[in-house]
């Protein structure tokens, strides 16, 4: 009887057990290429801001070191690219002054659009 009862508990346990769904996918290789040339332009972002000629500039215009750094790492992808483009572009005279205006330009509309609170003087749309 015991060993009847055991088989049949058995018999349920086996039955009443669940499996949940398992997903896999490949990934792709332009989508490993996209996840680490973010990663690259992003890290090059924050390099120039580690400089001692940009933070003195972004000092001078009320913005510090972190909070710029803070808000690259709240950028999107898209917006990273972007702005290491614009950088790119820029001629090669162009030096200090025009990254830390490119820069303070992207806080300035990033304030005006309410995705930050740096400077006082800006008002987000609403």
């Amino acid at each position: 009887m015991k060993r009847k009862l055991t088989s049949w508990i058995m018999i349920l346990a086996f039955f009443g057990t669940t499996t949940l769904p398992l997903q896999a996918a490949m990934i792709s290789t332009p989508d490993v290429i996209a996840v680490e040339q973010s990663q690259y332009d992003r890290a090059q972002l924050i390099a120039l801001l580690d400089r001692d000629d940009v933070q003195s500039q972004l000092l001078a215009m009320g913005v510090s070191a972190e909070q710029a750094a803070e808000r690259v790492n709240s950028m999107t992808d898209l917006e990273v690219a972007q702005l290491n483009e614009r950088l790119a572009d820029l001629p090669a005279g162009a030096g200090v002054l025009g990254v830390v205006v490119i820069i303070f330009v992207v806080f300035v509309i990033t304030d005006a659009i309410g995705a930050t609170n740096i400077f006082s003087f800006v008002r987000p749309v609403r």
